[in-house]
């Protein structure tokens, strides 16, 4: 029997918070107020924490987050330019410029992975249906079929013109919550009043820009991947401007005859990555890119990830299903571990 598990990992990391302003001490010579909320968006509950001396932005960050999803990325939206995109049926279509510097940016770092990251595997996700109400393990003469359909290569660009060939289409959820935590910072950006703002995206996208008002460090807890409801494996330090996501086998999976089928497929197998890792998270200055990154980077192990990382100036964290915790040298000045059970290899 298929037992199915999915984790909704927002209010767990924050705890429950509810809207309303809190006044802070003065910054930069203003009263600085506090406002903090909860969401839905993205399919995940998202969290937020914003100082200004302005109006409270909270609501503005969760519609635009919305049209996001539905105007651009879903796949399941009619009129968002994913979607349109996949019902091209390999016709030339002409994007956004928005939509294209991402799409640029994602085929990008698929050709840096190796193809680790795939855009184009969204029909072997939906197959499996890890999360869903129809979880289970494929037919391989049906996974074999749609292989041919996947592989980064079939996805052209010529400026705004997108082409899929070959029957693939396009599903950005591995970079979708990232894309988010940056139009968001673009957003912050241009509000003066704001100091500061840590956003939370499900528990595995977050985005820290600015300050808090008494300057002390903003902290994400990560979650322990084999007791993600219980304490914290530790706690990563971010500054301003960066931003963190997590890749685990915990989120979504299903059991079967001792073995844990999770979400995280390898698009080369169609399967599970099933490589010894239960968690990966990765620090940078992109969203998009941290979102990836720790997708690819679960995929190729440690390994294999290490040069990646280094391209792309990142910081990271590799848990293993043997309780060990593995750093990157910029990632051990920021983390703090916090629970007994594990060890940091050095």
């Amino acid at each position: 029997m298929v037992k199915i598990h999915k984790i909704l990992t927002g209010l767990a990391l924050w705890g429950i918070i509810s809207a309303g302003a809190v006044l802070c001490p003065v910054w930069a010579g203003a009263k600085t107020e506090k406002y903090t909320n909860t969401d839905f968006a993205m399919n995940t509950v998202v969290s937020e924490t914003l100082y200004t001396t302005g109006k409270n932005l909270n609501p503005s960050v969760g519609e635009l987050l919305k049209n996001t999803e539905e105007n651009l990325l879903s796949w399941t939206e009619e009129d968002s330019q994913i979607a349109a995109l996949n019902a091209a049926q390999g016709k030339t279509l002409e994007v956004s410029d928005e939509l294209a510097g991402y799409l640029e940016k994602i085929q990008q770092l698929s050709v840096d992975s190796e193809g680790a990251f795939d855009p184009t595997i969204g029909k072997i996700i939906r197959l499996w249906d890890i999360g869903g109400e129809n979880a289970g393990i494929p037919a391989q003469e049906e996974l074999d079929k749609l292989l041919k359909e996947t592989g980064y290569e079939k996805l052209e660009l010529d400026g705004n013109k997108v082409t899929l060939k070959d029957g693939a289409t396009l599903d950005l959820g591995a970079a979708g919550k990232g894309i988010g935590c940056d139009l968001v910072m673009d957003l912050l950006k241009n509000e003066k009043e704001v100091s500061g703002m840590i956003l939370n995206l499900g528990g595995s996208s977050v985005m820290a820009y600015g300050e808090k008002p008494d300057q002390s460090d903003w902290r994400v807890a990560v979650k322990d991947p084999r007791d993600p409801e219980g304490e914290y494996l530790g706690a990563i330090t971010l500054k301003g401007g960066e931003f963190l996501s997590t890749s685990g086998d915990y989120e979504r999976y299903f059991m079967e005859n001792g073995k844990r089928y999770h979400h995280i497929l390898d698009p080369e197998t169609g399967y599970p990555v099933w490589n010894g890792l239960t968690a990966v998270t990765v620090v940078c200055d992109s969203g998009i890119m941290a979102d990836g990154l720790s997708t690819a980077c679960f995929v190729l192990g440690k390994e294999k990830a290490l040069p990646l990382l280094e391209k792309y100036g990142a910081d990271a964290l590799f848990a293993d299903e043997n309780h060990k915790v593995y750093l990157t040298e910029g990632m051990e000045e920021r983390f703090e571990l916090m629970k007994d059970t594990y060890k940091v290899q050095k």
